[in-house]
């Protein structure tokens, strides 16, 4: 239990740095949704959704192969880190060129021509993400989660200090959403400065053994990363795409996907917990690879995820009632209906990265690849066949049928090659009860706003009181 409680304490420092900045970044979500217009904060989620797409290409999986190959018996930590650096700054640098040279006919494509200079600022933002990805990766293997979480926070806090400065200060109608792009592309920036002791100490490096199979390890998980942004970001496209004309009475496309985005960053709250989760855990698992009880720590980790998962699925649905005043304008609150949608589909999401560590432990990295593209295949479908029965609650759904299979099929495989005995029965119940809770309280309206949130939170307290019950009392190790 003590090495769980050690992750627990890693998680919740990483958290830090993940869940201090992505609530500070949501902190941006009144202000956004307060100055810009659903249709043109349509605009902004669309751009970013290709940005997301873009940045898995410039990473190319090197993070993941970084780890791998660092904690090999005998590896040459520095080398690799040299390695991995060179590889993910040689593409990154002749992808932002390329970007950059053909800016025009891309803006014409993203229907923002005449703002071309959009295109510059996130190739500088992706350049930039990548040039500090693998010295991040670093502090994690090297166990700083303090310091990663400082570098976190302060180029977030600048982020948000930048926003207001611009959009509440020196805010000017011909920029508009430029300056979100342009508070990015400078928030990014003292990352550099963060790291530049690091990067100085690089050197390009190419080792003929090493390098070609970091490559190969890596280029599965790439391939893996965008299969999963097309799990999480083609409804963001396509949004625009198949939704009928006028599906929402005199509002264009753009707006639908406003609102979407809108209310699709309250699912922040679960993504955060299973970012700061992962930071944590892949490098956990590595470094307990070895261990002949790994199979039964595994599952006992996985199981405590879904615990906390389920109580975060419960706080930010339950809550909503109060959590919808973030929004800066109340035409956006017909969206919040996706909500417990997407956390859902998040949780699933973090207990398939629980489960993927069997494909990442046997060098298999080709299934994760395999499951991505069928996640990936499976929201293509459904977002086409959903989007113009349902909108954008269609494309909720689409992500959460997308996980749920991802989920099914790497623990249906795990079994066959890394057995962990999970607590499939307990976990499912866990989310049952949750869902059931969620939708069941919805269907009992309380016209008292506080009546209902004391209700609704003494659903959550009850929940939690009952799944200690069921934790303390079980007679089997929990897992």
């Amino acid at each position: 239990m003590s090495v769980i409680k050690k992750l627990a304490g890693e998680t919740a420092i990483y958290g830090l740095g993940t869940i201090v900045p992505r609530v500070l970044n949501f902190l941006l979500l009144p202000l956004h949704t307060a100055v810009f217009a659903p249709e043109a904060y349509g605009v902004i989620t669309y751009l970013y959704a290709f940005v997301a797409f873009i940045n898995v290409v410039y990473m190319w999986g090197m993070e993941t192969a970084y780890f791998r190959f660092s904690t090999k018996p005998g590896a040459d930590a520095t080398l690799v880190f040299n390695l991995a650096q060179t590889v993910v700054v040689t593409i990154s640098f002749f992808l932002s060129l390329l970007i950059i040279a053909f800016k025009f006919p891309i803006a014409s494509y993203l229907n923002i021509a005449g703002n071309e200079h959009y295109i510059t600022w996130l190739a500088g933002v992706m350049a930039i993400d990548a040039l500090v990805a693998i010295p991040f990766a670093r502090l994690r293997l090297e166990k700083k989660p303090i310091t990663f979480a400082v570098a976190k926070i302060t180029s977030v806090a600048l982020l948000l200090l930048l926003n207001y400065y611009f959009l509440k200060v020196t805010y000017q109608e011909d920029i508009g959403i430029g300056y979100v792009f342009l508070a990015n592309l400078l928030g990014n920036a003292v990352l550099i400065l963060f790291f530049i002791k690091q990067l100085a100490a690089w050197r390009p490096s190419y080792h003929r053994e090493i390098t070609p199979a970091m490559f190969g390890y890596a280029y599965p998980v790439m391939l893996t990363g965008v299969a999963g942004m097309v799990n999480e970001m083609f409804s963001r496209i396509t949004l625009e795409w198949w939704l009928p004309e006028n599906f929402y009475p005199g509002k264009p496309s753009t707006y639908a996907l406003g609102v979407f985005g809108a209310c699709y960053k309250y699912a922040v709250f679960m993504n955060l917990a299973v970012q700061a989760f992962r930071f944590a855990a892949e490098p956990f698992f590595f470094s307990h690879a070895q261990d002949k009880q790994s199979p039964n720590l595994f599952a006992r980790v996985n199981h405590y995820f879904i615990i906390a998962g389920c109580l975060i699925l419960l706080g930010v649905s339950l809550n909503l009632n109060l959590l919808k005043y973030i929004l800066g304008d109340p035409q956006y609150w017909e969206g919040l209906v996706i909500v417990p949608i997407l956390l859902t589909a998040y949780l699933f999401l973090g207990i398939y990265y629980n489960l993927s560590v069997w494909f990442k432990l046997t060098d298999k990295t080709y299934y994760g690849t395999l499951f991505s593209v069928g996640g990936a295949i499976i929201t293509i479908i459904a977002n086409y066949l959903l989007i113009p029965v349902l909108g954008y609650v269609g494309s909720s759904l689409a992500a959460l049928l997308c996980y749920i299979g991802m989920t099914a099929a790497c623990y249906q495989t795990g079994q066959k090659y890394f057995p962990v005995p999970y607590r499939i029965g307990k976990s499912l119940l866990y989310i049952v009860l949750a869902l059931a809770l969620i939708y069941g309280s919805a269907r009992l309206p309380i016209q008292n706003q506080w009546l209902a949130v004391f209700f609704n939170n003494g659903l959550i307290l009850g929940y939690g009181g009952l799944v200690y019950f069921l934790e303390r009392s079980s007679s089997q190790p929990t897992a």
